[in-house]
């Protein structure tokens, strides 16, 4: 071959290889936006450069779900008694999975509600009903979810789940229907414990420490529309949710899907430790949209512990009711900040009555511990053993004090507040704060109420009845009028009232800037 050629196939080969390179990149320039470049021709060199697509394995769940899934059961609960606890699901409410219905009047009843075998795709057994033949008996069904946590068949899940139950079946994740005994439940934290009647030993999970993090992967389990096995994943979303629940709420919110039937559940760490029990959903549509609620594996655990010693739950009582300290109120009350929490209401004969606290004093901590608001106060006096001591500092005229409190049991019920519905005659105007006030046989209500005003957006209605302002007992309107000057005379920007209505005793603060 002579040089002539020689050359020239070498200028042939660059060419083809720049004709390759000039392709190849306009294929990554245009493609960025959208447009489809031309590849040059086949060749040799492009054969040689082509290599098949490979792609890094992934990150997987995977080996976690295989590790706890034998550990994760489904619940099914049946009652040979009518409750409204069990088999009912209202189609007009929106929510809820499994949990117990709020009041009607709550701000989030319309966001909750229950579900049970009985009425899956609204579904009613009406056997027996007709009249014409006696029909089977009917009982309730429900069914949930839970998880193992000891090789010798304790299960965790929600109370709601279990509800008034007569029998407890569960079923494990291989299909095995076992029978099981309740332990037993806290309604207050919504959880309880069962165990398996069975010695056989079986796969269990732990709860994990409490350092879960907003941001954190977890895997959710359980049995969802009956759908036993199921998993689904996210993150944790928020911490320490208050979902009016209860006065211990202290949710984790996660994004993984949860729905029908997930109640007891566990919610899972990459570790395959529980980091927390799954028990609502937020709901207006009453499908998963991503907002759903677990208690977590520190609260869950301690309250297990105490269901597996004594089957029941014991917690310290102060008895009292409390609201938050609002700015309005700290403003009220002569607090530089806003902060602890605002006693309302007093139990007859309770350990706050026999220590000598007062309604209006403002808690504001705990042997030393600084309270952040009434959630936070009710949960450090449950954690006081009935019978200890407790140094109570609150704010009380203007200056800090410190009560000594004999902690006593919470007991399972505590009487609700008696209102009174009776309208007096005759009311006198307090047009600067927008009330009406007049006088009943038994005090000072509300006779009427500006629509606008700030009273009324603070929630004062028709009937409410004025017990005190400023921490002065009223007992005629000219009472109200006369702690509306002194808070005047004393520079406050706002004036306190303790108002009793149907939803119990509570702090307002109205603003004075315009009275």
């Amino acid at each position: 071959m002579s040089q002539s050629s020689k050359n020239q196939k070498a200028v042939g080969m660059t060419a083809a290889k720049r004709a390759l390179l000039a392709g190849t990149v306009a294929f990554m320039c245009l493609g960025a936006v959208g447009t489809v470049a031309t590849l040059p021709s086949y060749n040799t060199a492009f054969a040689e450069a082509a290599r098949p697509a490979v792609v890094p394995q992934a990150p997987s769940f995977a080996d976690v779900i295989e590790a706890v899934r034998p550990a994760v059961v489904s619940v099914r609960v049946e009652s040979d008694r009518p409750d409204r606890r069990m088999g009912r699901f209202d189609d007009q409410q929106n929510g809820m999975p499994d949990f117990r219905d709020f009041p009607e009047d709550h701000p989030l009843h319309r966001f909750f509600r229950r579900f049970d075998e009985q009425d899956r795709f609204g579904e009613r057994r009406e056997r027996g009903q007709r009249g014409d033949r006696p029909g089977p008996r009917r009982f309730s069904r429900g069914q949930g979810s839970g998880f193992i946590i000891s090789a010798d068949g304790f299960v965790v899940t929600n109370e709601h789940v279990i509800g008034n139950s007569d029998r407890i079946t569960v079923v494990l994740d291989d299909g095995t229907e076992l029978e099981a005994d309740l332990i037993g439940a806290d309604e207050r934290t919504d959880l309880a414990l069962l165990k398996i009647a069975d010695d056989r030993t079986f796969t269990y999970v732990e709860f994990a420490d409490d350092d879960t993090r907003v941001g954190d992967w977890v895997v959710a389990m359980g049995n969802p529309f009956g759908l036993g096995g199921t998993v689904t994943a996210g993150i944790v979303s928020a911490r320490g949710r208050d979902i009016g629940a209860g006065p211990y709420d202290d949710f984790l919110q996660i994004d993984a899907p949860v729905n029908r039937g997930n109640s007891g559940g566990p919610t899972f760490g990459l570790d395959g430790r529980v980091i927390g029990v799954n028990t609502a959903i937020f709901s207006p549509n009453g499908g998963n949209v991503g907002i759903a609620f677990a208690i977590p594996a520190n609260v869950a655990e301690t309250i297990i512990e105490d269901l597996k010693d004594d089957g029941a739950v014991t917690r310290g009582w102060l008895g009292v009711s409390i609201q938050p300290v609002t700015e309005d109120i700290a403003e009220s009350l002569g607090l530089s900040e806003a902060g602890g929490a605002l006693v309302s209401e007093i139990n007859p004969g309770s350990p706050a009555a026999e220590a000598g606290l007062r309604i209006g004093d403002a808690i504001l901590s705990v042997n030393g511990g600084n309270v952040d608001g009434p959630r936070d106060l009710a949960r450090t006096i449950a954690g006081i053993a009935p019978g200890e001591d407790a140094n109570v500092s609150v704010w009380r005229n203007g200056e800090q004090e410190t009560v000594a409190v004999e902690i006593g049991t919470l007991p399972d019920r505590i009487a609700a507040l008696d209102p009174q519905d009776t309208l007096p005659d005759e009311p006198v105007d307090l047009a600067s704060l927008g009330l009406a006030l007049a006088l009943d046989g038994d005090g000072v209500v509300v006779a009427d109420i500006e629509p606008g005003s700030e009273a009324a957006e603070k929630g004062l209605s028709r009937g409410d009845r004025i017990v005190q302002v400023n921490g002065a007992d009223v007992l005629e309107p000219s009472d109200v009028l006369d702690g509306v000057e002194a808070a005047k005379d004393a520079g406050r920007d706002a004036v306190l009232m303790l108002v009793e209505s149907r939803r119990g005793a509570r702090f307002v603060a109205l603003d004075l800037s315009d009275a």
